[in-house]
């Protein structure tokens, strides 16, 4: 089957392009050193900038379907590929002293424990040369108690980058975080030096509450619908490198995110484009597709409902730390569960802990999954946007392709999975994806020409130790003194993680 899937025409294998009728109009500057500026369509400025895209993505002849992509992506051995080191701000990071870090920088992979007194701690390494220890002692924590984790790269110790180097903000999937393979396959062309064939960028990934090794320190979890985090995020980083140019990067249930917080955010978004990638757009009508079937239920349902399950043990302790809040209260029913599917889990614990009330909890996880579907805030999105998903792709299964919003271009593969779009290349695989992304990321973050940002952002002050934004006094974040490093991490365990 997958040879003969390989001999289809290459034709058959190009990426559907889908624009609105009437395509949003941009100014670019004709080259990246030029001042001159011309007004181009959405249309021209993918077509003359991103020609991965109007190229064959040809699967490679072993992975011929989506199950077979998808499968590679969770399964396969990325251990020696796109490795990424991370300076890391969340709370509580300590080395275990009985741990001796013998390792090359660039390929040391941390193995984490979640340890309720501590948040997470190292637990092996793999071993080069001797390194020193790093420990990180400070952490983003909202107004409300939670915590984020941001993971930057290059770490300042390995290079210094100017002020105004753009800069890459990403979230990740399901369960996932920094260290994903999808994640890093993007950022290490990205954050290379220029001089080594990358773009040079910075990246900072924001690991969601409980994700990655960050502790949950409140009665609140992530959801696909709540935006509030990403946007104090966008703020603090905003803050910290105010003359960057930000564009967003979204995976899954994080490409989710991302679009909610461009819809809401509209003209006055501090990321100045974004981009997302297996984006599961109407969570209702997908979580249909998946429970339908005998087999999309039982394998990636019930296995990304497995994972959620694992993920809130190892932050059990915090019903005991707020035994008042309905949060709390429903975790004992979620810790009993041996084997749910993923709309089991979030009827139980996503839709009454993943964000604040209102407008949680809601009455059923379907409720939920209609409030937090992105594809009713795609029409509000006011920056280019790039979307890509696959037609064989197994958990996303129904794509807004007729959205209608000039700001947005919708690609379409006729393989690659979920998040895996895997090639042929030499000995090992590689991902197709990592190229017209990047193409798209250097576009927006050099080419396009952005107007009257500051004027149309929100105007951001500090209220007892926290940042906030003009108009929104219940959201806000402060980091504490610290700092910290790492390379790779080992995830929350599970077949379908991250995902």
């Amino acid at each position: 089957m997958g040879v003969l899937f390989s001999l289809m025409p290459a034709a058959y294998f190009l990426p559907q392009l889908f624009f609105a009728p009437s395509p949003e109009s941009l100014s670019v500057r004709t080259s990246p050193a030029s001042k001159e500026v011309k007004q181009v369509s959405l249309r021209q400025f993918v077509e003359a900038r991103c020609p991965s895209l109007f190229r064959p993505f040809r699967p490679a002849w072993w992975l011929f379907s989506g199950h077979l992509q998808t499968a590679y992506c969770v399964m396969g051995d990325f251990s020696k590929v796109d490795k990424v080191e991370y300076d890391r701000i969340i709370p509580m990071w300590t080395v275990d002293p009985s741990v001796k870090l013998e390792a090359d920088p660039c390929e040391i992979i941390l193995h984490m424990r979640f340890l309720p007194e501590y948040g997470s701690q190292i637990e092996s390494v793999d071993s080069r040369r001797d390194l020193p220890s790093y420990q990180a002692l400070t952490l983003l924590r909202t107004l409300d108690g939670g915590t984020i984790g941001l993971d930057s790269t290059p770490p300042e110790n390995e290079r210094i980058l100017p002020d105004d180097t753009p800069i890459v903000v990403v979230l990740h999937g399901l369960t996932g975080g920094s260290h994903e393979s999808y994640v890093r396959s993007i950022l290490a062309p990205v954050c290379t030096p220029v001089e080594q064939g990358g773009l040079g960028y910075r990246g900072i990934v924001v690991n969601f509450r409980g994700c990655a090794g960050v502790p949950l320190t409140s009665p609140q979890l992530y959801s696909a619908g709540y935006t509030d985090d990403i946007r104090v995020a966008v703020m603090h980083i905003s803050t910290r490198y105010p003359r960057a140019r930000l564009v967003g990067l979204g995976f899954s249930l994080g490409a989710n995110v991302l679009t909610r917080y461009l819809g809401e955010e509209g003209e006055h978004s501090r990321l100045v484009a974004g981009c997302i990638l297996a984006c599961p757009w109407d969570l209702l009508a997908n979580n249909e597709q998946l429970v339908t079937s005998w087999f999309h239920r039982n394998v990636y349902a019930r296995g990304m409902g497995q994972n959620l399950v694992k993920l809130i043990k190892r932050h059990a302790h915090i019903a005991s730390a707020f035994p008042a809040h309905p949060f709390s209260a429903a975790l004992p029913r979620a810790l009993a569960m041996r084997s749910p599917v993923l709309e089991d889990f979030d009827n139980a614990v996503t839709r009454i802990g993943g964000g604040p009330s209102p407008p949680f909890p809601f009455a059923t996880a379907r409720k939920y999954y209609v409030w937090a579907s992105s594809d009713r805030k795609l029409r509000d999105v006011r920056v280019p946007l790039l979307a890509l998903n696959a037609a064989d792709d197994p958990i996303v299964q129904v794509v807004p392709v007729d959205a209608g919003n000039g700001w947005v271009v919708i690609g379409v593969t006729k393989g690659g999975g979920h998040l895996g779009w895997f090639e042929a290349g030499g000995r090992r695989v590689k991902r197709w994806m990592s190229r017209p992304v990047v193409e798209w990321i250097r576009a927006v973050a050099e080419d396009l020409v952005v107007e009257g940002l500051e004027g149309r952002v929100k105007p951001l002050h500090e209220v007892d130790g926290f940042l906030k934004e003009e108009g929104r006094d219940d959201i806000g974040c402060k980091v504490a003194d610290g700092g910290g490093h790492v390379v790779g991490v080992e995830g929350e365990g599970g077949l379908f993680a991250g995902l």
